[in-house]
């Protein structure tokens, strides 16, 4: 049952909310949703081991489609999903308010640092091959609220931060994925982290003990699995066995970027940052992060439950 339409729309040389138009949703439903660059294909590799609960790399984007990506004719996507028969587990990139959201799907949304997210957001969008450049370029081009190629980052990432950080309305057309899509996507899922069907889930926990945040999300989704089969689940899931396993897991990034799934899945670190911005940059970002977020907020996004609580208990 539809429980709130969406209130937003969102579209980008990438994104288009209006593509969820068409969804129909199943029972047990998953929809994973975060801020580019905040763990979603990790998140993705995660649920995917849970539901056929096998450690057998699977092609990511092929089982867990991504709907509101502009570029494949959404019809296509659609009729895909709807041929599914496992339990379907979708991608999104999209806040809370741009969303449908039902009562019988269960949403997963995985916060990240933003300074963290921006790093591997300009390392991401440096490396794109001249096709999706050109792909992406043209479907912003196409579209009347954009009308534009698609804006290159600046080689440095000092630079390309204070293009990220714009604020205001020019900010849309200045990057795919500013800081102001960041920090609207947090404060959206944020306010709805009390519902039964949204979960809360940190990169920086999921760093620090992936098998509690993998049991956590697990008991989430009603997902049991045998004991023998869980610390395999658990290999299967970190960086390292990702990295091992992703031309089966990614097979075609190499059409979207150069070294493909090897520059997709890439360090899964933190704090780059410190190497290559000024603290003055970071000062810029903390100011913002102190005045768009509340406080309760501003610490789950930096730190997670281990810096902030339990995020539905958390007040504020």
């Amino acid at each position: 049952m539809l429980v709130s339409a969406p209130k937003s729309e969102v579209r980008s040389w990438t994104t288009d909310s209006r593509r969820w138009a068409g969804y129909r949703p199943r029972p047990g439903d998953i929809v994973i949703a975060t801020a580019p660059k905040c763990g979603t294909t990790w998140t993705q590799q995660i649920v995917s081991l849970l539901v056929f609960r096998s450690a057998e790399p699977r092609e990511i984007q092929i089982i867990s489609p991504w709907i509101d990506f502009r570029l494949p004719p959404v019809a296509e996507v659609m009729a895909y999903v709807e041929a599914q028969t496992h339990r379907r587990f979708l991608k999104s990139h999209l806040p809370f308010d741009a969303l449908p959201i039902y009562d019988e799907v269960k949403y997963v949304h995985v916060a990240r640092s933003g300074l963290d997210a921006f790093m591997s957001w300009h390392n991401h969008t440096s490396h794109y091959s001249p096709r999706a450049v050109q792909m992406q370029g043209q479907a912003g081009l196409d579209d009347e609220a954009i009308a534009r190629p698609l804006p290159r980052p600046d080689p440095s990432p000092h630079v390309q931060f204070q293009t990220w950080m714009t604020e205001g309305p020019q900010a849309r057309l200045l990057d795919d994925s500013p800081a102001s899509n960041f920090f609207a996507m947090e404060k959206s899922w944020w306010a709805e982290r009390a519902r039964e069907n949204v979960l809360l889930v940190h990169y920086n926990d999921m760093k620090a003990d992936l098998g509690t945040e993998m049991r956590r999300i697990a008991a989430f989704l009603g997902i049991e699995v045998s004991a023998p089969v869980w610390p395999e689940l658990v290999e299967a899931a970190n960086f390292e066995f990702m990295r091992e396993h992703g031309a089966k897991l990614m097979p075609r990034a190499a059409l979207s970027w150069d070294n493909g799934h090897e520059r997709f899945i890439n360090k899964g670190t933190n704090e780059r940052w410190r190497e290559a911005l000024t603290a003055d940059d970071v000062a810029r970002y903390e100011a913002r992060a102190a005045r768009e977020f509340s406080p309760s907020l501003a610490r789950w996004v930096a730190g997670g439950r281990r810096a902030a609580g339990d995020p539905e208990v958390t007040p504020g």
